[in-house]
């Protein structure tokens, strides 16, 4: 039978299945043009969102957001069910300073992207400064530690008890 001269029920019918063949094919083919930025290659910053959280240059207009794996900071606005927390525009300001216009260098772990679909990743400087620990170690993080993400959780935890006992950043006034 020729398809030219199928009837049009069996041409409809012949075009769904098509589309339930073909369209997970493009969904897949979507999601690969959707690059990571490369691991281990220099990339600077667009702009600062709050103490973990910032926007990468990939060369597009918006960027690409980068969450700071291991670590949360106090929110610098009211967002969702979270509130603004006094110490948010502090912890901000010191990732603005730590990063400046130094090319960061990213590492990843185990998961890539978050529900937000931002991209998971310790951040480090030319210099191997350590951005996500040292956000810990100086008090303007603390630790959130989301399995499968777990590298350095033992370590950012160590920096967290230093960072409290000596009453450093979010810490200070605290016990």
């Amino acid at each position: 039978m020729n398809f030219l001269n199928a009837s049009p029920g069996l041409k409809y019918i012949a075009v769904f299945l098509s589309l339930i063949v073909v369209g997970p094919m493009l969904i897949a083919a979507r999601e690969q043009l959707r690059v990571d930025p490369e691991e281990g290659m220099f990339y600077s910053v667009k702009w600062v969102i709050d103490g973990d959280t910032f926007r990468l240059d990939d060369g597009s207009e918006k960027g690409v957001n980068i969450r700071l794996i291991g670590i949360d900071a106090p929110e610098t606005r009211n967002t969702g069910n979270k509130t603004s927390h006094p110490f948010g525009a502090q912890s901000k300001a010191f990732l603005e300073t730590m990063i400046g216009d130094s090319p960061l260098r990213l590492e990843y772990d185990v998961r890539r992207r978050d529900q937000y679909n931002r991209i998971l990743a310790y951040v480090l400087l030319p210099d191997g400064l350590h951005i996500n620990a040292e956000m810990v170690r100086m008090g303007y993080a603390q630790i959130m530690t989301v399995p499968p993400n777990v590298k350095y959780a033992d370590f950012f935890y160590t920096l967290q008890t230093e960072a409290r006992e000596a009453g450093r950043g979010l810490w200070a006034g605290m016990e």
